[in-house]
Parts: structure tokens; C-alpha cells; sequence
């Protein structure tokens, strides 16, 4: 499956692989294993011991002194002339690699694969095995077979990158992972109808986007190859070089879109619980994916809980996610929201780096109108707080509404746009603009409506939350008194003032009918309210009866309908729901108006009978005002009477009191008398 006709030509052309000497300094029929020990099968007896890790090997001096010049230092530095044992410690390989280059030094063939030349050709580094001590020395030979045989193989520069897991970092010094990470980049970066080298294909149960269906896992000379054909070989890479693949391919200039995919296809593999589709997890479950490096790759264990994670996990997780964060295509649409979010998830769960969790937070914010409930429901990892993360989705749409305005203002997008054609600022731009907004808008109703059953979840974040976008986002507050009603069922001990702060983030002048008479029979909601959604209703129907009316009118004057004169007759036209609702609608109004006409009629009787009391309090309580001469006469006519009752004779004399001459001789001569 795996092997084409050009890769198997570069192996004849080496022939096949074999490596060999012709000089032999002793003869031998092979290597044979005993336990944990290599032999020389040979009858010279061995007078060196190199104990590689756990492995012996019994050899001898002059085959190895002659090729390896680490194994001449060691001896001739020791100044011991009858040293016989020599352990080489962190030799990149290990005992596999060190087995085939002592072959090599031995003069027995030695057969050379992408799955032993990259720790061979680090182990001949090691044991400095140049041409200064043997022309065609291992060191040549192995190069060699990787520039022409391995890097011309697409199927032999993943398995040898593959192979350099464990070399570090002598496959890096030996720049083996770059020329591998290069060969991989020009050959995804080709033209898929000039490939004609194997790949593996698409895996069975495994989807990415614009993935055709193959029957074979090797393209026929007629067969079309998908753009797509190097995803499922690449994301067999650990994750540093699985980086310097896809950073190679973007510098050659791989579409956006291919790359991104790539990434997706990395994530799934490694990544499951990130990326399946339809996966709603629980916020209880919050550390429901652990990792684990066994035998150079990530292995993922599902389903387990938090302390089954250990550190070491953790940090390998979170190297994961940051290097996938640091890799994807700066723009728009490279990858899906819903995979930001997901990524989003975890980030939060292994404490990503904060800087790395910004960006992710802008690349989410470029592209919310493509988000779901179920992706945005995003758990809060901070005890004592709320279920979910209410905080994040505000600054999801900071940055969300920060982009808005980029794109109506930038003028690199303005020039863009002149460039397709159409002008900046133009209704198509500004359609797209609020059709993105209207549909946020309705992903963050559903959102409050979600989390608005969270009793922890305070009136402030609801309010601050539901009043993010403009006025003109929504053509219809539905959705947004859905998620107050909910808000007040999960929370009944709200005051009046909270009630009413509550329902100002709504218009009621933007409900529907139906809305309406929910609205007109809700106890939860104030009075205030209530009256308010039935006024606007009653001026809404009011409007849309009219201008149907106008509507009827005139398109019966064009095309001879009869007209509907009526209110009666327009409402045996409309559907019956639209008639229940009116009706009703209609009912409570007029309940209502003949309570305000009962209060007002009573408001004027008081108010006539006030003013008749007052009017008796004034005569009441006000005595008549007489002129000063009245008064004056009065007092005098009372001192008349006493002075006639204290002198009878005063009584006939009928004298006017108010004549002083004729009163003072009087009074003089009684006093002479």
C-alpha cells in the first residue's frame, strides 16, 4: 500500500538499502543474541565489552577502533593499554542502533529503512564515525540514503520524522526533523494531479471538509486526488513536529482554509472529546479528558476525573493546545467557531497561557454568528461562581462588536471591497453586517434563556449581558422576554424595583402577538408592564388594521377584490390563532379602560361633593363683615340701655348721646343742683 513506483526506484538506485565494506578486519558470520548479551560469531576470541543500557556486547577493539573515533578517544585517553570494557551512556538509538553500527564496522551488510536511519545516522554522530577514519564511513552512507532515498519518499519522510520522537536533540542538531518538516511541506503544497506518490488516505469513521470518498488508499492513475490527501499522514506526528510541518506548509503558501482543516484533523485525532460533533458535556464534567505519551505519541484517555490527571498530563495537554492555538491561520474562516470554542473550553480547563486565551477569545469574536448554544455553553471553572461562564461570552461579544466596527470603518477592508466590486459601505456590506448581528442577537437570548435558570446568576451580569448589543440588533424582543420570564421563574424572591430593573433590558413595543398574551397573563411580571405590553399592543393591531385596510382598499381598486370595510370582516380573513389572540387581547383591554372610566367617574362625584362641603364650611365658619358706623351704632344703643337702667330719668329725656354740647350742660347743672 505504502510503497510507489518512484520510491521503489530510489531504493534500487542505492541498491535496495544494503550497506556494506569490503575490508573485513575479522571474519565473521553475523551476531548472535544470548539473553541480554550480542556475540560475534567468530573464533577469535573478543577482548572489548561495551554495555549499551542493559545490553552487553562482546566485541573486538580493531573493527571498531578503525571506524569509530569516540571509541579511539575512550581507550587512548584511559591510558590503560589493557582496557576491555567501555559503557557508552546516552547513546541516541540505544542498543538497536549501536547493534547495526558495529555490523557496519564488522563489514556484515547492514540493511538500512526509514525506520532505523534516523537512530543509525545519530549513532554514527555519536561514535564520530567520519571520513577522516575511513573514506565511505557511516556517517556518509546514512546521509546519503536520507537525501536520496528518504526525503524523495513522501511515505519515508513521515515515518523517519516519526522515528526522530526519540532522538532529541540529535535528530534536531543533525537538522534531520527540518529537511523531513520540508520535504513534507513541498510535497503537500504540490498539485494533487501531479501526485504520484502513496498516501495513507481517509480512515474509515473519520470526516474533514471537502474529503472525497475513496475506494482505494493509493490514488490510480485515473483517480482524482483530493486536496486534502496528506491530512490523515500528517496528524500521525507528534505535536512539535506536527508545528513545524504545518509552519513549513504555510511559508509555501498553502491556502488558509487546507491548513486550518489540517489542524482540525490533528485535533480530532489526538484531541476526541474537542471536536465531536454534537457533544453537549455536562459542566459537571469538567476534566473529562486526560492525555498520556506512550511510545512517542499522545494517547487520550476519556471519561476520567480530575484526579487521575497528573501534572505531567496536564502540562502535556496544555503544550497541546498552545501549540495548536500558535499554528492556525490568522484569517477569518480558517477553522470553524465552534472548534475555537471547543478549544476555548479546554484552554480554560488547563489554565492556557492568559495571552494565548485572548487570542483565542478575538478569533471567536471574528466569527460568532457561526456559533451554537451548545458550544457557548462554556462551564465556569471557579468555584463559588456561576454554572457557566457568563464573563467570557460578554467579552465574546466585546470583541465581536469590535470587528463590526473594524469592518465598517477599516479602510484595508474598504479597498477590499472595491476590489470585489462594490462599494464600501455599501447595502451589501451592510446587509451582511446585520445579518451577523441579528443572528448573535438570537444566540444570546437562547444563551440568557440557558443560564438564566442558574439561581448564582446575579440580576447585574443578566442585565449587563442582555444590554451588550445595540437597540438595532433585535427586529424582535421574543427571545429577550423569554429569558426574563425564565430569569424571574428561577429566581421568585426578586423586589419589585429588581422586577422592574428586570424588564426595562426589553421593549415591549417589539413583542409579538403571542408574547403579548403571554406577557398580558404573566403574574411574575409588574403591573407596570403588563399595561405597557397591552397598550402597545392595542396600537400595533390598531396600526395593522389600518394599513390593511389601506392595503385591501387599494389593491381592490387595481384588481376588483372586494374591500373589507370592516374590522369584523378583516378578522374572518386572518388565521384563527391571530383572532384568539386579538380577541383576547382586546378583552383585557377593555377591561382595563372601563376600570379607569369607573375610577374617573368617582374621581368627579368626590370631587363635586368637595366642593359642596367647602362651600358650607365657608358659610360656616366666615361671620357676616358689618361697616364701622353699624358697629359703632350698636355699641352705643348697649350703653344707652345700661345708663337708663342705672337713671330712670334719663329715659324720658330722649337726649341724643352723640351731641357733646347739649350733653355737657346737662351734666353741670345736676352737678350745681
Amino acid at each position: 500500500m505504502w510503497e510507489s513506483e518512484s520510491e521503489s526506484m530510489g531504493g534500487r538506485e542505492y541498491g535496495n538499502g544494503i550497506l556494506g565494506s569490503s575490508k573485513h578486519g575479522v571474519k565473521t558470520d553475523g551476531f548472535e543474541r544470548r539473553g541480554q548479551s550480542w556475540y560475534v560469531a567468530t573464533d577469535i576470541p573478543s577482548d572489548l565489552l561495551v554495555r549499551v543500557e542493559e545490553i552487553n556486547f562482546h566485541l573486538h577493539k580493531y573493527p571498531l577502533l578503525s571506524r569509530c573515533g569516540r571509541m579511539n578517544r575512550i581507550i587512548y585517553e584511559s591510558r590503560d593499554a589493557e582496557l576491555n570494557e567501555v559503557e557508552l551512556e546516552n547513546l541516541p538509538g540505544g542498543p538497536d542502533a549501536f547493534e547495526l553500527a558495529a555490523k557496519f564496522c564488522y563489514g556484515i551488510a547492514v540493511d538500512l529503512t526509514a525506520a532505523n536511519i534516523s537512530g543509525l545516522r545519530c549513532a554514527a554522530e555519536y561514535l564520530e564515525m567520519t571520513e577522516d577514519l575511513e573514506e565511505g564511513n557511516l556517517i556518509f552512507k546514512t546521509e546519503a540514503f536520507l537525501s536520496y532515498v528518504v526525503l524523495s519518499s513522501w511515505r519515508d519522510s513521515i515515518l523517519v520524522l516519526k522515528s526522530c520522537e526519540n532522538l532529541s536533540p540529535w535528530a534536531e542538531n543533525l537538522q534531520i526533523v527540518r529537511r523531513c518538516s520540508e520535504s513534507i511541506a513541498w510535497k503537500a503544497c504540490a498539485n494533487p494531479r501531479g501526485i504520484r506518490w502513496t498516501y495513507t488516505g481517509k480512515p474509515a469513521g473519520i470526516s474533514s471538509p471537502k474529503w472525497n470518498e475513496m475506494k482505494d488508499s493509493s490514488p490510480g492513475r485515473n483517480q482524482q486526488v483530493p486536496p486534502d490527501w496528506w491530512f490523515e499522514d500528517v496528524s500521525l506526528l507528534r505535536i512539535d513536529h506536527f508545528v513545524r510541518v504545518v509552519t513549513a506548509i504555510k511559508v509555501k503558501g498553502m491556502r488558509f482554509e487546507l491548513t486550518g482543516a489540517a489542524i482540525m484533523q490533528y485535533a480530532a485525532k489526538w484531541l476526541p472529546g474537542l471536536v465531536k460533533e454534537g457533544s453537549g458535556e455536562d459542566a459537571n464534567n469538567k476534566d473529562n479528558v486526560s492525555a498520556n505519551w506512550k511510545g512517542g505519541g499522545l494517547h487520550m484517555i476519556v471519561a476520567a476525573s480530575k484526579d487521575d490527571i497528573s501534572n505531567i498530563q496536564m502540562k502535556e495537554q496544555r503544550m497541546i493546545i498552545e501549540s495548536l492555538i500558535s499554528i492556525i491561520p490568522p484569517q477569518k474562516d480558517s477553522v470553524s467557531c465552534s472548534f475555537f470554542l471547543r478549544l476555548l473550553r479546554m484552554a480554560n480547563m488547563l489554565k492556557v497561557a492568559p495571552a494565548l486565551v485572548t487570542e483565542l477569545e478575538k478569533r471567536v469574536g471574528m466569527q460568532l454568528e457561526q456559533a451554537t448554544l451548545t458550544d457557548l455553553l462554556i462551564p465556569s471553572y471557579n468555584k463559588g461562581e456561576t454554572l457557566y461562564d457568563v464573563e467570557l461570552v460578554q467579552r465574546l461579544l466585546e470583541h465581536f462588536l469590535v470587528q463590526v466596527q473594524m469592518e465598517q470603518s477599516s479602510p484595508s477592508r474598504q479597498s477590499f471591497s472595491d476590489k470585489h466590486g462594490y462599494e464600501s459601505g455599501s447595502p451589501r456590506r451592510n446587509n451582511a453586517n446585520s445579518n451577523a448581528m441579528a443572528r448573535v442577537a438570537r444566540l444570546v437570548d437562547s444563551y440568557l434563556t440557558e443560564v438564566s435558570r442558574d439561581r448564582n446568576l446575579s440580576l447585574t451580569k443578566f442585565q449587563v449581558l442582555a444590554e451588550a448589543l445595540p437597540d438595532t440588533a433585535r427586529s424582535c424582543d421574543d427571545g429577550l422576554y423569554r429569558a426574563v420570564d425564565s430569569y424571574l421563574k428561577a429566581h421568585p424572591t426578586l423586589t419589585e424595583h429588581e422586577r422592574k430593573r428586570l424588564c426595562r433590558v426589553m421593549d415591549c413595543q417589539k413583542l409579538s402577538i403571542d408574547a403579548c398574551m403571554h406577557a398580558a397573563q404573566n403574574e411574575r411580571l409588574p403591573l407596570r408592564v403588563v399595561v405597557q405590553v397591552l397598550f402597545s399592543e392595542q396600537v400595533k393591531i390598531s396600526n395593522a388594521i389600518g394599513n390593511n385596510a389601506v392595503k385591501e382598499s387599494t389593491a381592490g381598486s387595481h384588481y376588483s377584490h372586494p374591500v373589507i370595510s370592516t374590522r369584523k370582516a378583516l378578522l374572518e380573513g386572518t388565521p384563527q390563532s391571530f383572532q384568539e389572540g386579538w380577541a383576547t387581547a382586546k378583552k383585557d383591554i377593555n377591561t382595563l379602560k372601563f376600570e379607569l372610566e369607573s375610577m374617573k367617574a368617582k374621581y368627579l362625584e368626590l370631587q363635586s361633593e368637595m366642593e359642596v362641603l367647602q362651600r358650607q364650611f365657608d358659610k360656616m365658619g366666615k361671620p357676616k363683615q358689618a361697616s364701622a358706623w353699624t358697629s359703632g351704632w350698636k355699641k352705643l344703643s348697649k350703653l344707652t340701655k345700661m345708663t337708663a337702667m342705672d337713671n330712670p330719668e334719663m329715659e324720658s329725656s330722649q337726649v341724643p348721646t352723640a351731641d357733646p354740647a347739649r350733653k355737657a350742660p346737662r351734666r353741670w347743672r345736676n352737678s350745681i343742683s
